[in-house]
């Protein structure tokens, strides 16, 4: 089972549900589990929570807007880190662009962030599927 660690900011809640949403399927299947913030129980301590999960996940999708560049716990923390394990060759990290913002100075392009050429999200979620589809068959 592949283990997803969704790294987003919290103004992007509706799009990381509708994430959720499309990937259910595959969770289902018990093909991939997603982890991502609003799974910490109160009383955790959420920064060690983040932490591990991170440091244990196989793929990590950045949810990039300009809410989460503008996070400096999105980016100093969790995209730093996604970075430097995917350089390690430790994970897989893919930059997924929901709303058109200026990601092109933070050396994204190096990871082919996703959906190709900016299109909606909308198009992408779809497309992942279909994607998984194929590959499961």
């Amino acid at each position: 089972m592949l283990r997803i660690f969704i790294s987003y900011a919290h103004a992007d809640e509706d799009l990381r549900q509708e994430l959720d949403r499309h990937l259910a399927s595959l969770k289902h299947q018990g093909i991939i589990e997603i982890w991502h913030d609003r799974k910490i129980i109160a009383g955790q301590d959420w920064a060690n929570e983040i932490d591990s999960n991170l440091q244990s996940s196989d793929i990590v999708l950045l949810l990039i807007s300009s809410d989460f560049i503008a996070s400096d716990y999105c980016y100093n923390k969790e995209m730093y880190e996604a970075l430097r394990r995917h350089d390690a060759g430790e994970t897989v990290a893919l930059p997924v662009i929901l709303r058109p913002c200026d990601w092109h100075d933070y050396h994204l392009e190096n990871y082919k962030p996703l959906p190709r050429k900016a299109v909606q999200l909308l198009n992408f979620l779809l497309l992942m599927k279909d994607s998984w589809r194929s590959f499961n068959r």
